[in-house]
């Protein structure tokens, strides 16, 4: 799998998790909704080797009868683990912040997890997304910079080691005023101080 992501070209073996993503994602593109992929699997993607049992994907808020067509047009190949009637999963779950997740039939993981932007750095990320080509497939993820503050601002020792991993190899295509916003307003700035220091510098 040949990775194109602001002019930089990583190749690598497309793994069962990719497809799953490309596939489901494919139904995003299909029923035309704005999304953006963010969280772990944005460093899975550029070959950071680790498990995630769940992708995380921000949509555009979504009225009922949108949301309807795109569960229609996911059910072919995905079942909702939440509940498998369409109207809860709109009115229960979507609709009030909670995330709903889908996966193949007949399998729990992994699985995606789907919600509507519920911050200003949501609404940001998704307003912001990035498209990075996958052997002529797009997907769309989240901000780098964005990504990367975040990831810090968890502060997991997976989180911090998918942001060591992100910095270190988009260093040199990061907008650096941009990252210095988002590690000011996560308070983050000592922490990326702190771990980007020890890092090997490639």
């Amino acid at each position: 799998m040949k990775i194109i992501f602001e002019g930089k070209i990583i190749d690598r073996e497309t793994t069962d998790l990719d497809m799953f993503v490309m596939d489901f994602v494919d139904f995003l593109h299909e029923a035309k909704i704005n999304y953006v992929i963010v969280s772990g699997y944005v460093s899975i993607l550029f070959g950071r080797s680790r498990l995630s049992e769940d992708i995380d994907v921000i949509l555009e808020k979504l009225d009922k009868n949108r949301f309807n067509s795109l569960w229609s047009i996911v059910i072919k190949d995905f079942e909702c683990l939440n509940t498998q009637n369409k109207e809860e999963a709109y009115t229960e779950y979507i609709s009030k912040s909670h995330a709903i997740r889908f996966s193949r039939k007949g399998k729990y993981i992994p699985n995606i997890e789907l919600k509507f932007p519920s911050t200003d750095l949501d609404n940001w990320s998704l307003e912001n997304k990035k498209e990075s080509m996958i052997d002529g497939k797009k997907l769309c993820i989240s901000s780098l910079e964005l990504q990367i503050a975040f990831k810090f601002f968890l502060g997991s020792e997976k989180d911090i080691e998918d942001a060591k991993y992100l910095y270190i190899l988009f260093k040199e295509l990061l907008d650096k005023e941009l990252l210095d916003g988002f590690l000011q307003q996560l308070r983050q700035e000592e922490n990326f101080k702190r771990y980007i220091n020890e890092s090997p510098r490639h």
